[in-house]
């Protein structure tokens, strides 16, 4: 008679971030075997995370949530794309194509929030690479998290561009009866060539105004980032008048936007593909961008833009930080008198 083992096999560990980076700069992408292929034609490595709770500087909030490492939506401009570096990656087909998965982050979280010392602070999950990406109807890894800072009463905010975002109203709706709850789906345009040039992993921009239409009836806190508004591109005021209207005649309680700005892998990354979609454009960005950001005075006049379509559509500021309850969201909509054009009747790319 066959007894059974004493210990169940639980298999090869998972490896750790720095032992991926160690194994891709010895190896190059080509030494993850155990990658796992998908008909995406993105690799998925499934590591393990010593800490899910992560905290930022220099932001309207103070931790962040990631369970992802890379993003199959491949958007062009994504800042994200020099934090690929930090393992050994590249920032251009490698940042949409090697997707590290962490496996344990809802054990690590639950663990982390179960602590004495965790305060309940504000936390931003999605804010590095995207938390709904296809993937995740896979893993379930923001679901497990939300469930997770919904247990704990924790003031939640999303950010996406992903519509799957849907799927988790239910607990959504559980963490805003508990405490602030704000979802920022990112819209940079409505223009489907912008779209598909830039954002060429993503939902159709009307796919998640529509999410966001669902989750506002749901009662839930949501509005849009149009970030970011990309000069040359998306900077016109045609278009960003456009975006603006779509916005707001699907609900959104809230839009935010700021200019592209440019760093690190993503600079190399961006520039290399502007050389070949709009060669045209070089010139006038290596000027603008002689450092991280367009000069004050550009950002200044895309903002005041922005302003005006928002007043003239009835839209609010962002709401990434823990939202106020002493000025709550208006649903009615009056029309307004159209914006003084800036003085340039095209909203300029020029250095």
């Amino acid at each position: 008679m066959e007894t059974a083992p004493l210990f169940v096999d639980l298999g090869k560990p998972k490896p750790t971030l720095r032992q991926i980076a160690d194994l891709v700069k010895a190896g190059g992408a080509d030494a993850l075997t155990e990658a796992i292929p998908r008909a995406d034609h993105a690799r998925y490595q499934e590591i393990r995370c010593r800490s899910a709770l992560n905290q930022v500087k220099g932001m309207p909030f103070e931790w962040t949530l990631n369970p992802y490492r890379g993003c199959t939506h491949g958007c062009h401009y994504c800042y994200a794309r020099r934090y690929q570096t930090q393992f050994e990656l590249g920032s251009d087909d490698e940042f949409a194509s090697i997707i590290l998965v962490k496996a344990n982050f809802v054990e690590v979280l639950r663990a982390e929030l179960d602590k004495p010392s965790w305060k309940r602070d504000y936390v931003v999950v999605g804010a590095a690479t995207d938390c709904y990406q296809p993937i995740e109807g896979y893993y379930k890894l923001t679901r497990g998290s939300l469930e997770a800072l919904c247990t704990h009463g924790n003031p939640t905010g999303i950010i996406t561009k992903g519509p799957m975002i849907v799927r988790d109203k239910d607990v959504l709706q559980a963490i805003t009866a508990r405490a602030d709850c704000n979802v920022c789906i990112s819209v940079p345009c409505v223009d489907e060539d912008a779209w598909r040039q830039l954002e060429p992993g993503t939902a159709h921009p009307m796919q998640r105004l529509r999410a966001v239409r669902e989750l506002v009836d749901a009662g839930i806190h949501a509005g849009v980032l149009m970030n970011p508004i990309v000069p040359g591109i998306t900077s016109k005021p045609a278009l960003i008048e456009r975006t603006v209207k779509a916005i707001s005649e699907h609900g959104a309680q809230f839009v935010g936007c700021n200019v592209m700005f440019l760093e690190g892998g993503t600079r190399d990354h961006f520039m290399r593909w502007l050389q070949q979609e709009y060669p045209q454009l070089v010139d006038g960005y290596q000027q603008l961008y002689a450092r991280k950001y367009a000069p004050s005075a550009y950002r200044k006049e895309v903002s005041a833009l922005i302003a005006a379509f928002k007043e003239k559509y009835g839209l609010k500021k962002p709401g990434l930080t823990r939202r106020s309850t002493s000025n709550p969201v208006s649903s009615t909509r009056q029309p307004h008198s159209d914006p003084a054009m800036p003085r340039d009747a095209d909203l300029p790319f020029r250095p």
